[in-house]
């Protein structure tokens, strides 16, 4: 990790690297790949990877892209399904904060394959629920026992977005809301999901952009980080 007299900036010409943001933030700046080649990405991957002693995270990159740097780059870990190559994953133990992902349905699974993927990565206990829209609302109150256990719940949902609050109604942590563009006409591709759990009748529900699992799995870890450095020892 970056020292007091070390750089908190690296100029690669492409790219001006954060090499600080690890011991501001607890984790290395994360390479966000669309419009980069691979080589680039290498060289700003090979740079955290000098700078940090935690995960490093390629976000968004594509198979052929990501085969090419993870072979220049040994030891990463390929989530095709998620578009996420990381490096150095914290591992998850008795203490690890307890992250649940909802979705509402397939077409929401991509988006939330990576709200659970960059949670692993962080070292949270992942646990994944899948196709519990709120069109069968059966299959959401059947899994309740299993989202009170969580410390902070991930909902993902197209369409009118209303899986939010129904989960935020059932639980009384955090939820961090993902609207996703799936949907018809209407939908606009996931703006009224974006708008719905925006004026959610269940107070207190986070919302991040559409189509953004990443974005909601860095709130939920950026929360529970928060409340467990100022919970009391012992």
């Amino acid at each position: 990790m970056a020292g007091g007299d070390a750089p908190r900036s690296v100029d690669l010409g492409f790219a001006v690297v954060d090499v600080d943001r690890e011991r501001r933030q607890g984790l290395a700046e994360v390479v966000y790949a669309p419009g980069k080649t691979p080589a680039q990405i290498g060289a700003i991957v090979t740079t955290l990877l000098a700078a940090h002693d935690g995960p490093v995270l390629v976000s968004r990159i594509e198979g052929d892209a990501a085969t090419e740097v993870a072979r220049a780059l040994p030891g990463a870990t390929h989530h095709a399904d998620a578009r996420l190559l990381a490096w150095r994953p914290r591992v998850a133990d008795e203490t690890a904060i307890r992250v649940t992902v909802v979705a509402a349905g397939t077409s929401d699974r991509p988006v939330a394959r990576e709200a659970a993927a960059v949670s692993g990565v962080l070292g949270h206990a992942v646990t994944e629920i899948h196709d519990v829209g709120v069109a069968g609302i059966h299959r959401l109150l059947d899994r309740v026992p299993r989202l009170q256990q969580a410390d902070v719940v991930v909902v993902v949902a197209g369409m009118e977005g209303a899986l939010a609050s129904a989960v935020a109604g059932l639980v009384e942590v955090p939820v961090v809301a993902v609207p996703t563009s799936t949907g018809y006409g209407a939908a606009f591709e996931g703006v009224t999901a974006l708008l719905a759990m925006l004026s959610s009748c269940s107070a207190g529900v986070t919302v991040v952009n559409i189509d953004s699992g990443f974005t909601a799995a860095l709130a939920a870890h950026r929360l529970t980080r928060a409340i467990r450095r100022r919970r009391p020892s012992g």
